[in-house]
């Protein structure tokens, strides 16, 4: 995978943990973030709070999503749904998301969190709304 740096929100950036925006596919809508968990983003003794592992896949759709549409469209989450298979720990993760089908406005990514050894943490699917960037205003 080739390090792809992209700048975005760097306070919401910084809050999830990022690290680094690891690829970008336009061609096959696919994106790869590496993320740093720390303990402040855990309970009982060290598990992540969902809400960050959540984040974590559903900002790596986004990437995939905006490298599919030459970041002309901003992906607006209608719906997302997340299964826990283990708990994530303190240290590196990778969230990876690709683009399943893509309509006119209406796109259907898929995406997974990965610890560093490279086990299955976490799977995503979300249908997300594609607006206009210029409409945003």
């Amino acid at each position: 995978m080739n390090e792809v740096l992209i700048e975005g929100p760097a306070d919401l950036s910084k809050s999830l943990g990022q690290v680094r925006v690891v690829s970008l596919d336009k061609e096959a809508g696919r994106a790869a973030i590496e993320y740093r968990c720390g303990m402040h983003m855990c309970h009982s003794g060290g598990v992540a709070q969902g809400g960050f592992v959540t984040g974590w896949i559903d900002a790596a759709m986004a990437h995939a999503t905006m490298a599919a549409t030459g970041f002309d469209m901003v992906p607006m989450t209608l719906e997302i749904k997340v299964s826990f298979f283990q708990p994530a720990a303190p240290g590196l993760v990778t969230a990876e998301a690709w683009i399943e089908r893509r309509g006119r406005s209406t796109v259907f990514v898929e995406g997974l969190l990965r610890n560093a050894q490279g086990d299955v943490l976490a799977k995503a699917t979300s249908t997300i709304r594609l607006v206009p960037r210029a409409k945003l205003g």
